[in-house]
């Protein structure tokens, strides 16, 4: 398997591409190799099912052109549950893949999924850096250089954003393959938040971003630590 520059996790297929998917685009684009991973297969949603989603997923990471799309088995709702063996998968996909960024949903949100998501890619980083951790893969460690975290519900304050103007078309078609989360598409489906308004929501958010640096759309993003600036 190829080292990836950038592995972003989210807790249910469509987090990545509300977060971040722009960004992707953009980073394809430049010759970044980016890797995607779900932690879950959000089988509890209230609409669509789980195959659908991953043929939307798929769909999805075709229109950014993402280098890798990666499913782990974890249990919607049930991220505070997990056993070694799943929180392993996490430690092995980082050493595995070895990226220089890593991404995860920003930890205040109102879905406890996103949150609880932060805290296990949080703690698989520091493992997956520890020489003397031990899976049953036995992968080399491996030390991430940063680890940022994106947005999916709200509009909280970043800490620094990027210019996505360019892509923000492929995010709007990726974020449109989830059909059956964004609209009501059988007799079936039910309102959820999602199916009201939820995208437009989205790139009034980005938007706003993108208005406070000048451009017409940006994404944002939380740091951990202090960003270095070596110039101003």
């Amino acid at each position: 398997m190829s080292k990836l520059d950038v592995l972003a996790i989210g807790a249910h297929p469509d987090d990545i591409e509300i977060g971040m998917g722009a960004t992707i685009a953009k980073w394809v684009e430049e010759g970044k190799k980016v890797g995607v991973c779900s932690l879950t297969y959000a089988e509890l949603s209230s609409n669509g099912t789980v195959e659908l989603r991953q043929e939307e997923a798929k769909q999805a990471a075709r229109i950014l052109g993402v280098n890798s799309l990666l499913q782990l088995d974890f249990s919607d709702r049930g991220l505070k549950k997990y056993n070694k063996e799943q929180f392993d998968q996490v430690v092995d996909l980082i050493r595995c893949y070895q990226p220089r960024l890593v991404f995860a949903p920003y930890w205040v949100d109102r879905h406890p999924d996103h949150s609880d998501c932060f805290e296990i890619v949080k703690e698989a980083i520091f493992n997956a850096g520890i020489r003397h951790y031990q899976t049953t893969n036995h992968f080399e460690n491996h030390r991430v250089e940063q680890f940022y975290t994106y947005f999916i519900n709200g509009t909280h304050r970043p800490d620094f954003v990027l210019d996505v103007s360019a892509f923000y078309e492929k995010k709007m078609r990726a974020l449109h393959a989830y059909q059956s989360q964004f609209q009501k598409t059988t007799d079936e489906a039910v309102d959820t938040p999602l199916t009201n308004g939820y995208v437009k929501a989205v790139e009034a958010r980005d938007t706003l971003f993108g208005h406070e640096v000048g451009v017409p759309y940006a994404e944002g993003f939380k740091a951990l630590k202090p960003l270095k600036i070596d110039t101003l």
